[in-house]
């Protein structure tokens, strides 16, 4: 789909989004839909420091099928910038909070508690979750003593003080997952603030398979900030409620490149395979990665929702916020003492390097990567199904400004359908700029990108897609299981925080 650039504009509500023009229509691949935020301390310099892993976190106990944790939400003081403090919101105080690792069909209930002085919600994106633990953004856990402060806050919403209990079945296949906070109105903060972590779900199909595993297994949680001259996260915050100031309404994108809470980190590898679990966990900012130099080549093995039917290769790999890519990279094409960057070619400069490997040593290695990776297959289209669709634009309703769904501000009390447990429906996302696409509780299939096949890296299983300018993108989806509320939302925060979001209910 083209648009000439003034036709864009007005659909676009005269933004100055940033885009690449070509010709009379739009080269949509480089574009992205923020502002750059500058940082006023100095940037560090890159690949001095080395890059830090989440701990695993260790359940309290066990008992009948389900693992019981406890996280306390709370801030720390931590050195990001070299010799200046950042306090950060964290999960157990970490940036990024632990990782869970659990097995499918096993329950992980949590007792998340709130010792912020803010409210949180905590969603586990990806999962396949009952609706009293999916996050609803009005289901508020309240910092002790802090009830009454935020009571306007609260409309249609089970609000709990200090401690709530959320239950994860895990009824799903090994997959990705992350988790992060989903106060209505205040997520973009929140997350740029340090609330997320990787839930990583395995099962007996991925295990059965010769993959790089144990320390060849690595997250890669990607997230650009900005720092004010004493360490502190910068953010544009609206002064006068939630929401950004005017000239970040597109979203905010940051000058420093943390990759696991890291700036520029550095990895010293084996020249072996790893596999990399890939999360783009920023605000707003997409990404085309890269490995420099060649010969390596990203290997994808899993997407959003679990492992690909085979494995597809790419030599550069674009990512959208919340979207995951589980690849494998395979180092043995390099010499001990090759140094590799992780190119973002969707910049230049500093923003344009990520994160350097560091090869190491002749080593080992017994992985591989099969032709036939699990029993994924793409479910073919039925016909006579309900078709909805879903526009996400720039607007105004009810006398909000913002972003909008179906010319709708997000309205908890107010569900823009009614979807039937069990029954495949065709989803059609329309989009004005760059919106990455996000639904709750059911992964989707992508089945046209602009009346055209599915884009490259639109395989497996998706619940996060990334939609570019003036594109229509088609998905199939089917819900199961859980009765309730949910959502659909795009990810970019800054606009979901300004409105862009929409409630739905399965019945």
């Amino acid at each position: 789909m083209k648009l000439s650039r003034r036709g864009f504009l007005g659909a676009a509500g005269g933004t100055g989004v940033a885009l690449t023009l070509a010709g009379c229509g739009l080269d949509a691949s480089r574009a992205q839909s923020a502002e750059l935020l500058k940082s006023k301390a100095p940037l560090p310099e890159a690949f001095k420091v080395p890059l830090p892993i989440p701990p695993v976190k260790k359940p309290l106990r066990t008992q009948a099928g389900t693992d019981y944790y406890r996280v306390v939400q709370q801030k720390a003081s931590l050195e990001i910038l070299p010799g200046l403090k950042t306090e950060i919101l964290g999960y157990d105080g970490l940036l990024p909070g632990p990782t869970f690792d659990v097995p499918s069909g096993r329950t992980t209930v949590i007792q998340q508690v709130n010792q912020l002085d803010v409210p949180t919600a905590v969603h586990l994106h990806g999962g396949h979750t009952p609706a009293a633990s999916d996050g609803w953004p009005l289901d508020l856990l309240m910092p002790t003593g802090e009830h009454q402060e935020h009571a306007g806050h609260m409309a249609g919403g089970d609000v709990r003080t200090g401690s709530r209990t959320y239950t994860y079945p895990n009824t799903q296949r090994a997959a990705t997952l992350w988790y992060h906070d989903h106060r209505m109105d205040y997520t973009a903060p929140q997350v740029y603030r340090g609330l997320f972590g990787l839930h990583l779900i395995r099962d007996a199909e991925e295990d059965a398979l010769p993959l790089p595993g144990g320390d060849r297994e690595i997250p890669l949680m990607l997230a650009d900030r900005a720092f004010a001259a004493d360490g502190s996260f910068l953010y544009p915050a609206a002064k006068d409620g939630p929401g950004v100031e005017a000239k970040y309404m597109e979203g905010v994108i940051g000058d420093v490149m943390l990759v696991n809470g890291a700036p520029w980190p550095v990895l010293e590898v084996d020249a072996a395979r790893y596999r990399f679990r890939i999360l783009n966990a920023s605000n707003a900012r997409r990404y085309e990665l890269a490995l420099d130099p060649g010969p390596a080549t990203f290997v994808q093995i899993g997407s959003d929702g679990g492992l690909l039917g085979a494995p597809v290769e790419h030599k550069t790999l674009v990512i959208a916020p919340a979207e995951r890519f589980d690849v494998v990279v395979d180092f043995s094409e390099y010499q001990p003492g090759a140094e590799v960057t992780l190119l973002n070619k969707l910049d230049s400069g500093r923003a344009g390097q990520l994160m350097r490997f560091k090869v190491a040593r002749k080593a080992r290695d017994d992985s591989n990567v099969p032709a036939r990776l699990s029993s994924y297959a793409a479910v073919p289209e039925p016909s006579g199904l309900i078709h909805r669709e879903w526009r996400f634009r720039r607007g105004s309703a009810n006398g909000h400004q913002g972003w909008t769904i179906n010319g709708k501000a997000f309205d908890p009390q107010q569900m823009q359908a009614s979807v039937k447990l069990d029954q495949y429906e065709v989803w059609s996302f329309v989009t004005d700029v760059h919106h990455p696409v996000h639904v709750h509780l059911a992964p989707f299939q992508v089945l046209r990108r602009g009346g055209a096949k599915p884009g490259p890296y639109d395989t497996g299983w998706k619940d996060t897609v990334d939609i570019r300018p003036a594109e229509v993108v088609d998905v199939l989806v089917r819900f199961s299981t859980h009765k309730g509320k949910y959502l659909i939302h795009c990810h970019n925060l800054e606009h979901e925080d300004m409105a862009m979001m929409a409630a739905f209910e399965t019945i």
